[in-house]
């Protein structure tokens, strides 16, 4: 699941440079000096969470590059036969889902394949050598036709939208209970004390923790649309079932961390946090639409 995890890490690191800066520019201290005025804790608490998901999404595709040292092809000058029908292949799906020709790479591992971008008409697609090796072309086909579809469907913007929405109640309740805690429980009456920071400090663990169950069931969700997508695009269910199924018998190669949720297959820490459905459910899942 590893997409999702370096969007996710990148996010957590972007945010909690702008709490920092917050901070610093006093921020921070004047709504805890005036008692925490909720609509300004609120305001306080977006700007935090839907900033670090907006930067991790238009750093998504230099990330996607930088992390795992993909090759783009150059469709003016592709190298070889393999480069040449990757990108006529990724084209002639983009051209059938109505949106941008994306960018096209490939990067050295185990079976995998991910899209990623910040908008619908600039993307990246990439494809591992792994799954190049171990899958015919059509096959192949069909894991692009899902990239593909994750592109048209707008994943990664919906996927930063939520990520916005779950970061900023994690940052707005961390700071309420803390607060309450601060108060309340600990009777301080001055300004806010080791006991509010402490209580932030857990309260953002343990609802980080549910935040990410939230944006993983979205991850599922939208492996199934994918799956249908390409299924869409290439007019047959077949390709895909197989790709998959042959996805299910190989190890699939691990994307880097905040890109696993983006892959075509994703592992999981526990079903709850599982970016990616099992194959056999998303094989069902298939079979059940396509009757």
């Amino acid at each position: 699941m590893k997409r999702i995890f370096l969007f996710l890490v990148t996010n957590m690191a972007v945010m909690l440079v702008l709490s920092i800066t917050m901070n610093l520019l006093g921020v921070g201290r004047y709504l805890t000096a005036n008692g925490i005025n909720p609509a300004q804790l609120l305001i306080f608490a977006a700007v935090i969470g839907f900033g670090g998901s907006f930067i991790s999404l238009l750093m998504s595709k230099w990330m996607a590059k930088t992390s795992t040292g993909a090759h783009v092809i150059d469709p003016r000058a592709p190298g070889g036969r393999r480069e040449a029908w990757l990108v006529e292949t990724v084209h002639q799906l983009a051209d059938r889902a109505g949106i941008g020709r994306p960018e096209v790479a490939i990067y050295e591992g185990a079976p995998n394949a991910f899209a990623t971008g910040a908008f619908r008409n600039e993307a990246l697609v990439a494809v591992s050598t792994g799954l190049l090796e171990s899958m015919t072309e059509e096959e192949v086909t069909a894991v692009l036709g899902h990239e593909v579809a994750h592109v048209a469907n707008g994943d990664m913007v919906t996927l930063t939208l939520i990520q916005g929405v779950v970061n900023t109640f994690v940052i707005f309740l961390s700071r309420a209970v803390g607060y309450f805690i601060d108060r309340a429980v600990l009777k301080n009456e001055r300004d806010v004390g080791i006991g509010y920071y402490i209580s932030v400090f857990v309260c953002e663990i343990l609802f980080g923790v549910i935040a990410s169950i939230i944006v993983a069931w979205f991850s599922r969700q939208r492996e199934f649309r994918a799956d249908a997508g390409s299924a869409h695009l290439l007019g047959a269910r077949e390709p895909m079932i197989r790709a998959l199924a042959r996805l299910g018998g190989v190890e699939a190669g691990e994307l880097p961390k905040s890109f696993q949720a983006a892959g075509i297959t994703g592992g999981a820490i526990g079903a709850l946090f599982a970016s990616h459905p099992p194959i056999e459910q998303r094989i069902e899942a298939l079979r059940r639409q396509q009757g």
